[in-house]
């Protein structure tokens, strides 16, 4: 057996034709949905990117217990158990934030990796004197609000000094390597390539030609990076933003048909399985907001693409799966390929046996991002529920490795560290119990608040939008009950049940 694993990030499923989508033509992502089977209740777990990552590579949510960090000494990983099963593993990213400090420990479970430099806020190229005036007038005002925005998009306007031609662009580039992979390995067998591509994540920049008939009348300075806010802009502003991401879009879009030509020209669809997924969406402009972590899980974050090619399955091509799957289900999925036993603590389920007959894995998926409110669906109603007290109250990150996105851990906030546990996850291992700030400057909030932060019961059969919040105690009750389950299931510590206004479970130990 061998795998391509190709996940993208805030890819918007709603963008893609084989969901819907209408705005742009995206062939090649309807090529591989033809050729394999498209998931159409695909759930995040942990939000956003790095927690996503860690969920893939252990099988478990992670939200419940930690903000964003690397892979603890006790996480399992499925690429590293792969490699001690005899399968040879190989990243392909341009995923920077696997080489700052709350990333670490990701590329090196992979047998080999390769790293494509330029995205976003990636800190590659050095230019001591910036031309900020320059900047300023070919940049929206919108970037340029504080010191801050100057400080961080400075690294990315930097970055796009060097990235001129298209083929500089990193998605050209991870193809470009991601070919060369499967023309060096075409007769080699067990082995999984991971092709990670960071597009179409904000800043939205695709060559000119990716943007040809999305014209806006929009006509000002360069607007391809919204803030994450609620939607202030002109409605002209509104469509640019709009255009631009679906210009990124189409440019994966087109890249994935580069790597699918390749398949079709070394024969390989006979012996190599393809997942392709997603670590969440984003919001472009529904519900008034922009981007992602301020405001409520919205299915335009929160649902997101799952496609799966077996060649075991060439005859279930083109259809579709009901059955309710999750970011979780990746790590057993690729270890089943292989014949690989999860370990006993995974969470997720192998979506194989969901190829083979479209059968329900779970009753409820239960995602979120930590601090914010825990979310479950059941594929019919999605309700989330928030904490009591929004102020981080009683709020407390578990680990033996704390960093925060960017920065290491300033000593004063280990003030009231204590060791806990441990839990059932931890393999015996105690780990540090430290008092969390969900909206610090070091955190994905990046100092901005939790917005909107109300309970609210949704029924998708009749508002797939999202848009009228329903007041169903029955239902609310289940979805509450199912809630209850799932964290106890996940070991969460006590606090996150009665922060959120939950009676905490007899046999939960840590963190009463």
């Amino acid at each position: 057996m061998r795998t391509v694993f190709l996940l993208f990030d805030s890819l918007n499923r709603r963008a893609l034709e084989c969901y819907g989508g209408t705005a742009i033509a995206t062939p090649n992502f309807r090529r591989l949905a033809e050729r394999g089977v498209v998931f159409d209740s695909h759930c995040v777990g942990s939000l956003p990117c790095i927690p996503a990552r860690r969920d893939m590579h252990t099988g478990r949510i992670n939200f419940l217990h930690n903000q964003w960090g690397p892979l603890e000494p006790f996480d399992d990983s499925a690429p590293r158990i792969l490699e001690q099963n005899g399968v040879y593993s190989h990243l392909i990213t341009d995923h920077y934030h696997y080489f700052e400090d709350g990333g670490v420990c990701y590329h090196g479970r992979y047998s080999s990796f390769e790293f494509v430099r330029g995205q976003e806020k990636d800190k590659w190229k050095g230019l001591v004197d910036l031309p900020v005036e320059k900047w300023r007038g070919s940049i929206h005002e919108m970037r340029f609000a504080d010191r801050r925005d100057v400080e961080l998009n400075a690294v990315n306007l930097v970055n796009r000094e060097y990235i001129r031609d298209e083929a500089d662009f990193p998605t050209a580039k991870n193809t470009e390597l991601a070919i060369e992979f499967l023309e060096t390995n075409k007769d080699a067998d067990n082995w999984l390539l991971q092709v990670e591509y960071y597009d179409p994540h904000e800043p939205f920049i695709a060559p000119a030609r990716f943007r040809e008939g999305l014209e806006t009348g929009y006509d000002g300075p360069t607007l391809d990076w919204p803030r994450y806010r609620r939607v202030c802009e002109s409605p002209e502003e509104v469509a640019e933003i709009k255009a631009n991401y679906l210009a990124s879009v189409r440019m994966v879009d087109h890249y994935l048909g580069k790597l699918l030509d390749t398949m079709d020209r070394l024969d390989m669809w006979k012996d190599t399985a393809i997942v392709l997924t997603a670590d969440h969406g984003f919001m472009l402009g529904e519900h008034d907001w922009w981007g992602k972590n301020r405001m409520p899980c919205f299915d335009e974050v929160c649902r997101i693409p799952m496609m799966f090619y077996h060649p075991d399955f060439v005859g279930q091509g083109g259809t579709r799966r009901q059955a309710l799957t999750q970011t979780v289900d990746v790590m057993p999925t690729l270890l089943g390929l292989y014949g690989v036993t999860p370990p006993a603590d995974v969470q997720g389920h192998d979506l194989c046996r969901v190829l083979a007959e479209d059968k329900p894995v779970r009753e409820a998926c239960l995602y979120g991002m930590f601090g914010a409110a825990v979310n479950v669906t059941d594929g019919r109603y999605t309700y989330f529920r928030y904490p009591t007290a929004s102020d981080g109250h009683d709020l407390y990150q578990y680990t033996v490795m704390p960093t925060h996105m960017r920065t290491l851990y300033d000593p004063k906030e280990f003030d009231g560290t204590v060791m806990a546990g441990p839990f059932r996850f931890t393999k015996g291992m105690q780990v540090m119990r430290i008092p969390a700030n969900v909206n610090s400057e070091g955190s994905p909030m990046k100092g901005q608040t939790i917005e909107d932060a109300r309970n609210a019961l949704y029924d998708l059969a009749a508002d797939p939008g999202q848009k009228f919040p329903i007041d169903d105690p029955a239902v609310e009750t289940r979805l509450v009950d199912l809630m209850t389950r799932l964290m106890r299931e996940a070991d969460a510590p006590g606090e996150a049940f009665r922060r959120l206004g939950l009676s905490v479970p007899d046999d939960i130990s840590v963190g009463r």
